[in-house]
C-alpha cells in the first residue's frame, strides 16, 4: 500500500513536470535502496564492460539467471529488481543504467504497474519517462519494450495490461530506435488463456519454457544491432 500511495503521489508530479522537460520519476529514494547498493556493490566489485545488452526491469527479469547463458556471446546485464515498477527503474537510471554506457537496453515492466492500479495511457507515459531518463545518461541508446505478459496470476488484469502494450507499441512505430516485442501471443493458447506450463506455481513468474520463447523472440532483435550469440558447442 505505501508502495502504492507512493506512485501515485509520483504519478501527479510527473504529470505536471513532463511537459515542462523533467525527466526524472518521483519515487522514494529509500524504497529500491538495498537492491540499488547491491548493484552498486557489484559493479564496483566487477565493472561491466561498456556496450553491452542491459537487461532492466521488475521480476521477471530479476529471475532470469541463465541470462548469460540464453545469450552465449554477447555482453549482457541484469538489472532487474523483484517488485519494481517502470518510475522505479526511470528514478535509479542515474545508478543501474547511465554507469554501463549499454548499446543496448531490453526493459520489461508494467505488469506491477497495473497491478497496483496504474491505467493503460499512465504506463505509456511511464515508459515514455523512462526512454527520455535513460537517454539522458546515454544519447540515443536503442531501447527495447518486452510486452506485458499474460499471466495466470494476473488474467483479471489482462484487458487493461493489452491494452498498455497496444498503447505502447503504437507509440515505439512512431520513435527512432525504440522497439516493441510482443511475446503476448506466443504465451497464450489457442482460447486465449495463459498457457499453464510456462508458469510456476504461483501462477505469475515464469519457467524456463516461458524464458524460451522469450530468447526466440529477442535473437532476432539483438542480431539487428550486431549482438550475434555463440553457437551450441
Amino acid at each position: 500500500m505505501k508502495r502504492l500511495i507512493w506512485r501515485v503521489l509520483a504519478a501527479f508530479l510527473l504529470l505536471g513536470t513532463l511537459s515542462s522537460g523533467a525527466l526524472a520519476d518521483s519515487a522514494p529514494p529509500s524504497h529500491w535502496k538495498p537492491d540499488i547498493d547491491a548493484f552498486v556493490a557489484a559493479d564496483r566489485a566487477h565493472p561491466p564492460a561498456p556496450g553491452g545488452v542491459l537487461f532492466i526491469g521488475s521480476s521477471s527479469i530479476q529471475f532470469w539467471k541463465s541470462l548469460a547463458q540464453d545469450f552465449p556471446g554477447i555482453p549482457v546485464i541484469n538489472r532487474g529488481f523483484g517488485g519494481s515498477a517502470l518510475p522505479d527503474s526511470t528514478y535509479y537510471a542515474d545508478r543501474i543504467v547511465w554507469p554501463y554506457k549499454p548499446r543496448l537496453v531490453v526493459m520489461y515492466a508494467g505488469d506491477n504497474d497495473i497491478n497496483d492500479g496504474a491505467t493503460a495511457d499512465q504506463v505509456l507515459a511511464s515508459f515514455q519517462r523512462f526512454v527520455a531518463r535513460v537517454r539522458q545518461g546515454v544519447p540515443g541508446v536503442p531501447i527495447v519494450y518486452i510486452s506485458i505478459k499474460p499471466s495466470l496470476a494476473r488474467i483479471a488484469l489482462w484487458p487493461a495490461m493489452k491494452a498498455a502494450n497496444d498503447k505502447i507499441r503504437d507509440w515505439a512505430a512512431s520513435q527512432k530506435e525504440v522497439r516493441f516485442v510482443d511475446i503476448a501471443p506466443v504465451m497464450l493458447d489457442a482460447q486465449g488463456k495463459p498457457r499453464p506450463e510456462l508458469f510456476r506455481p504461483d501462477g505469475l513468474h515464469m519457467l524456463p519454457a516461458g524464458y524460451a520463447l522469450w530468447i526466440a523472440a529477442l535473437k532476432p532483435v539483438l542480431a539487428d544491432y550486431g549482438f550475434v550469440t555463440k553457437p551450441a558447442q
